[in-house]
């Protein structure tokens, strides 16, 4: 059964591009943009993973990973932005993994193949 990921991000493009890009690792991929609409979609559908990105309007990505744990601390969540300086913010520790966003995909489905496995790469 493939695993089911939900991808939040404010642009388009990258919506796409992720969506297209997981799905050629063979997971069933839901896209959202921006937390209104994840929790709208969380109404009536469970993921495997969510990945996150931190700057969208209204409620940011962090603020939405707190209240995703604070219904289901196994919720798998990847936090994914543009910028490395919220590594530093202890709120996002919460994640099961922070990727910097990249034109090269490579680490962001590393991390994910690594969060749904369990697993870290060598």
């Amino acid at each position: 059964m493939k695993k089911r990921i939900l991808v939040a991000d404010d642009e388009r493009n990258l919506r796409l591009l992720y969506q297209t890009e997981l799905e050629r690792e063979g997971y069933h991929v839901t896209v959202a943009s921006d937390a209104q609409e994840v929790l709208e979609i969380l109404k009536t559908a469970q993921f495997d993973l969510i990945i996150l990105d931190i700057l969208m309007p209204g409620m940011n990505g962090i603020e939405l990973m707190e209240k995703l744990l604070a219904k289901d601390r196994r919720q798998k969540v990847i936090l994914n932005t543009a910028y490395s300086v919220y590594k530093d913010n202890f709120m996002t520790w919460a994640a099961d993994a922070y990727v910097v966003k990249s034109a090269d995909l490579t680490e962001l489905k590393t991390r994910v193949r690594e969060v749904l496995t369990g697993q870290q790469a060598e």
